[in-house]
């Protein structure tokens, strides 16, 4: 079994050979990593709503209209109702959880009607639902070779286009993704 690490702030890039629909071919941003397990933003996951239509929902008035067009993205399987801003920043709001000097997580409206005014964030990854993994199982998940790790980097997140994430998140630990087989064992 892989020893306990603090896997906050890092990414986990998903093997080729898992197959599990909710995970298949993606990247998360762990936000948070403890002996209770773990959370995290998937964050190559588009869906088909953009942000116009979720503050419409929200009656959010939007005096920026730039904002209308920025893509929301399935963060993960679990409470797929409730919102999830990654950002940049220094910046904090209502409730607000600091990943890094300068990576943030926010689940509060007041961001939402901030972006809404064109005076929130510079960088900005709105997800709805999130990742999340109980005591031990995402060392497992390692251990069985489900999930390549590495460092982040926030061009990934919030400036690749979302199409290459997975092999640039894969470039960044030297791999080629694509040369990587679909079935792993350990020697």
């Amino acid at each position: 079994m892989y020893h306990l690490e603090n896997f906050t702030n890092q990414f986990l890039i998903a093997m080729p050979g898992l197959m599990d629909p909710n995970f298949s071919r993606t990247v998360t941003y762990v936000c948070e990593h403890s002996s209770e397990g773990a959370m995290g933003i998937i964050i190559n996951r588009p869906i088909e709503v953009g942000l116009g239509t979720m503050l419409d929902q929200l009656q959010i008035n939007i005096t920026a209209p730039e904002v209308r067009t920025i893509p929301i993205y399935l963060g993960g399987p679990v409470q797929i109702d409730r919102g999830f801003v990654l950002h940049t920043g220094s910046q904090t709001w209502d409730s607000t959880i600091k990943i890094t000097d300068n990576i943030n997580i926010t689940t509060s409206k007041d961001i939402l009607e901030a972006i809404a005014q064109g005076k929130g964030p510079s960088q900005v990854l709105i997800a709805l639902g999130y990742a999340g993994w109980t005591s031990g199982q995402i060392e497992q998940e390692i251990s069985a070779n489900s999930w390549l790790i590495s460092h982040p980097d926030s061009e990934i997140i919030f400036n690749t286009p979302v199409e290459q994430r997975w092999k640039a998140a894969a470039n960044l630990i030297g791999i080629n993704i694509d040369l990587l087989g679909t079935s792993f064992g350990h020697a």
